[in-house]
């Protein structure tokens, strides 16, 4: 008579995958207490997956000294979308709304372009995430106030400049062709005001731009800055008055 033999079906433990996640920090400013902070954020994200058991930290991306109302100028952060396009993301983590941006339009574009990526964020400071549908219009609200503050830091600093400038207690940092700094005022540089008094005759003779500039270059006349060419001088005097 036969024998059936039983044979108990396998399962295989299946490894469980974690959550691959990246970390975004930005400071404003290049300040020693804006980088301060940078390295802490940079030294908590590090941290904080060692032990996760679901999820891993892929990379920090950290821009230093850069303005969050423009995208373009960060380099980490572009470096970022295009690892989440590339399928290497799957949740982004961030300090808060401000640091991710200041500019309302960017920031709701790239929310909703990595959502159809099948990406989320999590911004701590806010306890906002964008797996929750419902938080759209949270982001709107405080990426708006982020934008707002911006500006108004920015006006402040202008106000304040004009302010010093007016009473006389402004101290330049960078003195402009035709100057030269002295106890933080700026006085006439005789010999740079001769080619600036040159450069302007030029101009009111009909020469251009670039042929002065050559005519500067061609008399060897030095430039202020070495990241400054003489045709960047050139049109900067010609146009700050």
């Amino acid at each position: 008579m036969p024998t059936v033999t039983v044979i108990q079906p396998t399962i295989a433990e299946e490894k469980a995958v974690k959550i691959r996640c990246a970390a975004y920090c930005r400071v404003s400013s290049d300040s020693e207490d804006q980088l301060n902070s940078f390295m802490a954020q940079t030294r908590y994200y590090s941290q904080v997956f060692e032990d996760s058991e679901t999820e891993e930290l892929i990379d920090i991306y950290a821009d230093e000294g850069i303005t969050g109302t423009r995208e373009d100028k960060r380099d980490e952060f572009q470096r970022m979308l295009k690892d989440c396009r590339k399928g290497k993301i799957d949740r982004i983590y961030t300090k808060s709304i401000s640091r991710f941006a200041r500019n309302t339009r960017d920031c709701l574009k790239n929310v909703r372009e990595l959502k159809s990526l099948g990406i989320t964020i999590y911004f701590e400071k806010e306890n906002i995430d964008t797996a929750n549908m419902t938080d759209e219009m949270m982001i709107t609200i405080m990426g708006g106030l982020a934008q707002e503050e911006s500006t108004s830091i920015s006006q402040n600093m202008q106000w304040s400049i004009r302010k010093r400038m007016a009473n006389g207690t402004y101290i330049v940092s960078h003195v402009p062709y035709g100057y030269t700094k002295s106890g933080g005022k700026m006085i006439v540089n005789p010999r740079e005001a001769e080619i600036v008094k040159r450069i302007y005759e030029d101009f009111l003779n009909g020469k251009g731009l670039l042929r002065i500039s050559n005519d500067l270059n061609a008399g060897g006349i030095p430039k202020k800055l070495k990241r400054q060419t003489l045709e960047q001088k050139c049109c900067t005097v010609c146009t700050d008055k």
